[in-house]
């Protein structure tokens, strides 16, 4: 094809269409694609585009390798209407000359996929004990491609595609006000938890998620057997709001309150923390019934304390000046060493506000994959809810804090928006906690749980140098903070 001036061929242009794209985890390092394989096709018959699940498998220098998801939509001629998507111009074996692009932008490519799951038949696995991977069902319709189905919902074929914008890690498409798809960019061989939890969590008849509909995974395993999933389909929840979004909101509302305390405000957040904590602590339960549970020895506790240590010292060679709070730190995992019998189980793995919606029928929990950047084997392992309860209660420490950032101090009320961000930190950290625990905590639990906090703010504290460095006295005031109130 002429269309092409710069005569690259394809591993170059999909090397430069993976590395602008806002999913990409490799920013900033040097790469090459290694391999293009394709996993399946949709729609070689069906007229429209031909769609291609295909996996890119990157080289990094240093020779670390990354497998990356590109569904691909394949026209004979130019899309005007997708200009913005054009991944490369190509002779595609098996299809010829072919203008190729991202198909998560295209209606058409996107219909493919949403009849095929519709076509699957679903099929009741008669439990939830055995997680993602069991035959929910199959379809012979694609080439390469398994989709499997849970009971209970039919799905709308004739909604619209359309793509959210917000997406980071991974693409969501929406198809109208019925479902919606997830598409995993970033593909590690093996059960992605995100699908394992919510399949169990809906057959079990959990409210606090969005129901999982079905999955997608390649017939081809990985080389060590494992299955390629590629995508998850879900209820859409049409009346849901962001959490992090309404906790700023509540906050808003009383720094425009000058005379009025965090219980007097009309956007008082308190009530709804403690629906979060009990949502939680109902979805907990849930993933302790139906996923293996274990005890940590103090072998094990110890080795955590000192995993925690050396992220630590890792932290204080990035940002000096945790160096003055470093010692009490230690001394909070230390403590962790010393505790046994601590019981592990499955766990959300990277909760926050931003992982929450608020429905008219209660809170949901969303997204269920962990944090994207650690290896699969790492966001699987079973972990202490209480890791979970400290990312929450950093959250509602942090919300504040942002809005009062944010706002600054052009009227010289900094000072009092700093009290009433505390005050409003305070007031909801304590009802989020007492509605998850109903109870007081053991000595054990909050030493356990001390150190999770500790430990996410100095992860904060990391992750706002690189990224925000205005940001970084916000996880800092909260390490000045933990220190100043801890007993070593």
């Amino acid at each position: 094809m002429t269309d092409n001036p710069a005569a690259q061929t394809l591993h170059d242009q999909l090397a430069t269409f993976v590395g602008e794209a806002r999913w990409f985890g490799g920013k900033g390092r040097e790469f090459e694609v290694t391999d293009v394989r394709r996993l399946g096709v949709l729609g070689a018959s069906d007229g429209g585009p031909v769609v291609l699940l295909s996996l890119v498998e990157l080289g990094f220098s240093g020779g670390d390798r990354e497998l990356y998801q590109l569904p691909l939509a394949l026209y004979s001629e130019r899309q005007e209407r997708l200009g913005h998507a054009l991944v490369a111009v190509d002779d595609v074996e098996g299809f010829g000359p072919s203008y190729v692009y991202d198909a998560v932008h295209d209606r058409e490519a996107m219909d493919h996929l949403l009849r095929a799951f519709a076509e699957a038949t679903p099929h009741d696995a008669g439990g939830v004990e055995t997680g993602a991977g069991a035959p929910s069902s199959t379809t012979g319709r694609s080439d390469g491609l398994t989709f499997h189905r849970l009971p209970g919902h039919d799905l709308d074929t004739t909604a619209h595609s359309t793509l959210f914008s917000g997406e980071q890690s991974n693409s969501t498409v929406m198809f109208g006000e019925d479902s919606l798809l997830k598409v995993f960019r970033k593909v590690t061989p093996g059960v992605n938890p995100d699908i394992g939890v919510h399949e169990v969590l809906t057959r079990a008849g959990s409210d606090k998620v969005a129901a999982l509909y079905g999955w997608l995974e390649a017939r081809e395993k990985s080389g060590d057997g494992e299955p390629l999933q590629l995508a998850m389909l879900q209820q859409f929840l049409r009346t849901a709001s962001d959490g992090w979004d309404l906790a700023l909101t509540s906050v808003r509302n009383l720094f425009a309150e000058a005379d009025l305390h965090a219980d007097e405000v009309g956007g008082d957040f308190a009530a709804e923390a403690a629906r979060l904590g009990e949502a939680l602590s109902e979805v907990h339960a849930l993933l302790a019934e139906h996923f293996p549970t274990a005890d940590r020895s103090t072998d094990e506790m110890g080795a955590l304390g000192a995993t925690m240590a050396q992220r630590l010292d890792a932290a204080v060679a990035i940002v000096p000046e945790l160096a003055a709070y470093a010692p009490a730190l230690r001394g909070v995992f230390t403590a962790v060493g010393r505790l046994d019998g601590v019981t592990v189980q499955q766990i959300h793995g990277d909760l926050h506000l931003g992982q929450t919606l608020r429905t008219v029928k209660g809170w949901k929990i969303v997204d269920f994959e962990g944090e994207p950047a650690k290896p699969l084997a790492e966001r699987v392992r079973p972990d202490s809810p209480w890791r979970d309860v400290a990312g929450m209660l950093r959250s509602f420490d942090y919300a504040p804090r942002v809005s009062a950032h944010q706002w600054g101090d052009t009227d010289g009320g900094a000072a009092q928006r700093e009290y009433r961000a505390a005050e409003w930190s305070a007031r909801n950290c304590t009802a989020f906690l007492e509605a998850y625990a109903g109870r007081a905590l053991t000595g054990a639990e909050q030493v356990l749980l001390d150190a999770y906090v500790v430990d996410k703010a100095v992860y904060e504290v990391v992750y706002e140098a690189r990224n925000r460095p205005k940001w970084v006295p916000i996880p800092m005031s909260a390490i000045q903070r933990l220190v100043e109130r801890s007993p070593e």
